[in-house]
């Protein structure tokens, strides 16, 4: 993954930078912590500016997490209630509970958007139900632009700070992001082994 990310960022520079943060978004599996750190490292090395990293690794970031927007949008809330219906079991779910978010989001979308932008593997999953749920567009994209931009100067300055040291990170960061996936695995087995409709 290391080297994949290091070929794409040294053939591309900021586009590859720009693409690579699409691409980790509407593909978790690639790591951000990963690009962005090693995106540090070059502007350590007098091979990037730091401002434009952060742009190009920003606005790839908030272009990616609006495609899942958009695919939410798409589908749409009322769509979803044939499916509850149907398929709520599965997802654990019932209509009202279906309400309730689509009130949380009313309410507090860009609050749960932006705090989602700094946990692995759900900061691409929220983007969703904020479309489904038809969050407003530029709200939707202010809030993850806003996020992702501290998250990204958190990322490059370690990488610049740390120098190639940082590729070390990515031996942490998968196991991080796995140990994420599978608990939310548990979480919802836990859920669909003990879930009961209330009637």
């Amino acid at each position: 993954m290391t080297q994949w990310v290091l070929h794409l960022i040294d053939a591309g520079g900021y586009w590859g930078i720009f693409v690579l943060m699409i691409l980790e978004n509407v593909f978790p599996p690639i790591p951000s912590e990963l690009i962005m750190g090693i995106g540090g490292i070059r502007v350590g090395q007098g091979r990037m500016a730091m401002e434009w990293l952060l742009l190009a690794g920003t606005v790839g970031t908030t272009v990616g997490n609006y495609f899942w927007y958009l695919v939410g949008h798409i589908l749409g809330f009322h769509r979803l209630k044939p499916l509850v219906d149907r398929y709520g079991r599965w997802a654990t779910l019932e209509w009202r509970d279906v309400e309730r978010l689509d009130h949380i989001f009313g309410k507090y979308g860009q609050i749960v958007v932006f705090v989602f932008r700094f946990l692995p593997a759900f900061r691409t999953m929220i983007s969703l139900p904020a479309g489904l749920f038809r969050m407003g567009h530029v709200r939707f994209l202010a809030w993850t632009a806003g996020g992702a931009l501290i998250w990204n100067i958190i990322l490059a300055y370690a990488g610049y700070v740390l120098g190639q040291n940082f590729r070390d990170i990515d031996k942490y960061v998968g196991p991080v992001a796995t140990a994420c996936v599978v608990g939310a695995i548990a979480l919802y087995l836990w859920r669909l082994a003990t879930w009961k409709p209330r009637g």
